[in-house]
């Protein structure tokens, strides 16, 4: 009885009303937009500018003054005067289309079984037409890491358009990362709201450096007797091909995991980095990203400044620390992601280090900034243009929004619904 509810709930959701959209034909002619105030994403800002770009590609960014284009060459023109034109916002860490409905088991394919799934792809369970993506693309979020959960190690993450017919179209970078959850020295405990150490943390550590070890050893084997797939999908972290995403939070943990990741030479990304703003300057000398988790939170310890959230981005920021943004377990929030970044400009984030943390540092971080993340020539066109202040809600309204030149819809379940009942209670609609 408990399955037949749940199946027929996901149903009666996937037929409420909105119509998926069809994804965005490529662009077929060239696009100027003229007049926007450009947020580059490396920190430079034109007030008034002039975008190109043709066949998905950014063609010339520059100064309006200065610089004039012939008309006639440009299929469709966009006066964006005093409006805000950026590079395509990024999730990482991100279940976008692999949990619709928390709730509904039958809707959330993150999770594996077992506690070392390093083979795990979370491309192939990407659901191109999860009714959150178009919710979130509404804020600016225009890609995304498609992230594994569970276990010690999830599995592998990819990046992808949040535009496709499928989980093929909409890879952009395959199989680019494998996740780990380091540890927790400590546990809550819900039934007793209380929290303990975690007397097994040691053994736990060891365990996945004897893991990581073991893996090297069958890498560097000439003679194998049988493959082994978890350690081959590990190759990646020790030719240096992939990145080892280490979700940690306390001190004591994040330095361990920086110094076991550099003694095996792997590349490592720390995710959640709630205490990272005290080692920033470890982190620093060691070279090593953070993909902080949202401002929007609690303080960590009741000795905690209650607004320490909201600063440690600035704290990285100062130290010349990489960091991106992330919105944790929560694919229902990514929407909200551009608005991290704008409360933490309130705490000390300089305006333009936080576009960049949504955009080019993100990119950096994943491996894909030579292609995007910047409003650069000769990258992606995969940017977007806001009325308003894209960081902030009240200003954060997208007027277009473009994937590598690919004009796409901005309509959403949510838009429908409020067209449909704005008609009911004969609302003026805007």
């Amino acid at each position: 009885m408990k399955y037949i509810i749940k199946t027929l709930l996901f149903s009666f959701v996937l037929s409420s009303g909105f119509a998926q959209q069809t994804p965005a034909p490529p662009q077929d002619q060239a696009i100027a937009i003229i007049g926007a105030i450009a947020h580059i994403g490396d920190g430079k800002v034109i007030q008034n500018s002039i975008i190109t770009f043709e066949n998905g590609k950014i063609t010339n960014v520059a100064d309006a003054s200065t610089v004039r284009i012939d008309r006639n060459k440009f299929g469709k023109i966009i006066e964006a005067g005093g409006k805000h034109v950026y590079p395509g916002f990024i999730a990482p860490g991100s279940q976008l289309g692999l949990v619709e409905i928390g709730a509904v088991s039958a809707t959330r394919d993150a999770y594996e079984l077992g506690d070392l799934n390093p083979n795990i792809r979370s491309i192939i369970a990407f659901n191109t037409d999860s009714e959150v993506i178009p919710t979130t693309r509404n804020n600016g979020v225009l890609l995304a890491q498609i992230t594994p959960r569970g276990g010690w190690i999830s599995g592998q993450s990819s990046i992808v358009e949040l535009d496709a017919w499928n989980w093929e179209d909409a890879a952009y970078k395959i199989d680019e990362g494998i996740h780990l959850n380091w540890p927790r020295i400590s546990r809550w405990s819900w039934r007793t709201q209380t929290v303990s150490k975690n007397k097994d943390y040691d053994k736990q550590v060891t365990e996945i450096e004897d893991y990581l070890t073991e893996a090297r050893a069958y890498i560097d084997a000439k003679n194998r007797l049988a493959k082994n797939l978890k350690f081959e999908a590990m190759r990646g972290l020790f030719n240096g091909s992939k990145k080892l995403y280490i979700h940690v939070n306390d001190i004591k943990s994040m330095t361990q995991a920086v110094l076991i990741a550099k003694k095996h030479k792997i590349r490592a990304v720390l995710v959640g980095g709630r205490d990272s703003w005290m080692i920033a300057d470890f982190l620093k000398e060691n070279n090593t990203a953070v993909i902080l988790n949202k401002a929007h939170d609690l303080p960590p310890t009741v000795d905690s400044d209650i607004d320490q959230t909201f600063k440690t981005a600035a704290i990285l920021q100062k130290a010349g620390v990489l960091f991106c943004f992330y919105m944790g377990d929560s694919p229902m929030q990514e929407r909200n992601l551009p608005f991290q970044a704008g409360h933490a400009v309130g705490f000390g984030l300089d305006k333009e280090a936080a576009v960049s943390a949504l955009s080019l540092n993100a990119a950096k971080i994943l491996g894909i900034d030579k292609t995007v993340g910047s409003l650069t020539p000769g990258k992606d066109a995969t940017l977007f243009i806001s009325t308003g202040d894209a960081l902030d809600y009240r200003g954060n309204h997208l007027e277009f929004a473009f994937i590598r030149g690919k004009e796409i819809s901005l309509d959403d379940k949510q838009k429908a619904l409020y067209r449909k009942y704005s008609k009911k209670y004969n609302h003026k609609i805007k």
